[in-house]
């Protein structure tokens, strides 16, 4: 754990336990589904209102909304309000890497550009 004047760390090396391993796989399986996962990525480039987002994925504002609740109930998500508006952004660095290479290892798939290491 880090004190106030210490960096966070981008690397834990850890042992993953019972509790890593289902923390992990819910943060996971928050991200398996396509609507969300877009909502997330566009939240990866800088936090967003629920009018921004719903005209970047073109899903109706409703599902955009119940999308939203569900990946700040699993805590992936933080908001604030600015006037009338919510605005959303992720709760941490790891979760934009892990969008950004997930959406990076989707490109290889559907592009067949060359793997690498």
């Amino acid at each position: 754990m880090s004190t106030a004047d210490e960096q966070p760390s981008l690397i834990h090396p850890v042992t993953p336990g019972p509790e890593h391993l289902a923390a992990a796989s819910e943060t996971l399986r928050m991200l398996a589904e396509p609507t969300r996962l877009h909502l997330l990525w566009q939240l990866s480039a800088g936090p967003r209102t629920v009018t921004e987002m719903t005209d970047a994925s073109g899903a109706p504002r409703t599902v955009v909304s119940q999308h939203l609740a569900k990946l700040r109930l699993s805590g992936l998500v933080d908001t604030r309000k600015n006037g009338r508006h919510i605005v959303y952004s992720l709760r941490d660095g790891h979760l934009i890497r892990l969008i950004t290479e997930a959406i990076n290892h989707a490109d290889h798939m559907v592009t067949g550009e060359a793997r690498h290491q």
